[in-house]
């Protein structure tokens, strides 16, 4: 049997048509490795919004402008301060010998409407004896207030936050008109 020349010439010549090159390269599908970043960078961006969110809402993370739903309270505007001079009041101990010396300053909100008739200079003519008689009328309040007090309460790591809300309290209940809003304790010393 003969064989082809075309056969033989082929299988024992070199081939001059080059061959593609082997790839092991494995190809990925770019639209799906595109849809999982995207995935991860929004599950990663909504994980740390709740985080944020928590900590805002739980007051762990202070807010400067606060929270925009929310209405503020509603504050004065305007403030003054009372000092009143230092006072000195016997505790209620039982052996009668413990005693305080407080000196408070209290922030109260301006009143919106002054009575009593004007002077030359827009001043009340009534201011200094109202005061007088606001600050005689709070230092009677305050002096009542901590008769009441023990040296052991006073002394207790929330003693001074509860006599502040004691006073705002007595205050509201016996001087109406006068709006404290804060109290500071500028001198405050426990003698047993």
């Amino acid at each position: 049997m003969a064989t082809s020349p075309t056969v033989l010439a082929s299988a024992s010549a070199p081939s001059t048509v080059p061959s593609a090159p082997v790839s092991t390269a494995v190809k990925v599908p770019v639209i799906a490795m595109l849809l999982a970043v995207i995935a991860g960078v929004v599950i990663a961006t909504v994980g740390i919004g709740g985080v944020v969110y928590y900590l805002v809402r739980s007051g762990r993370l202070p807010v400067q402008g606060g929270i925009p739903g929310k209405a503020q309270a509603a504050t004065p505007a305007t403030t003054h301060a009372m000092v009143l001079e230092p006072l000195l009041v016997n505790l209620a101990d039982a052996g009668g010998s413990s005693y305080l010396r407080v000196a408070l300053t209290l922030r109260v909100a301006d009143a919106s409407d002054k009575k009593g008739s004007q002077t030359k200079d827009g001043k009340n003519r009534d201011d200094k004896n109202a005061s007088d008689e606001t600050a005689a009328a709070v230092r009677d309040t305050v002096l009542t207030v901590l008769g009441r007090q023990t040296a052991d309460g006073l002394l207790a790591a929330d003693g001074k936050e509860h006599l502040k809300s004691a006073l705002k309290t007595a205050l509201a209940e016996h001087n109406a008109d006068l709006k404290v809003m804060d109290i500071y304790f500028t001198d405050f010393l426990v003698q047993r």
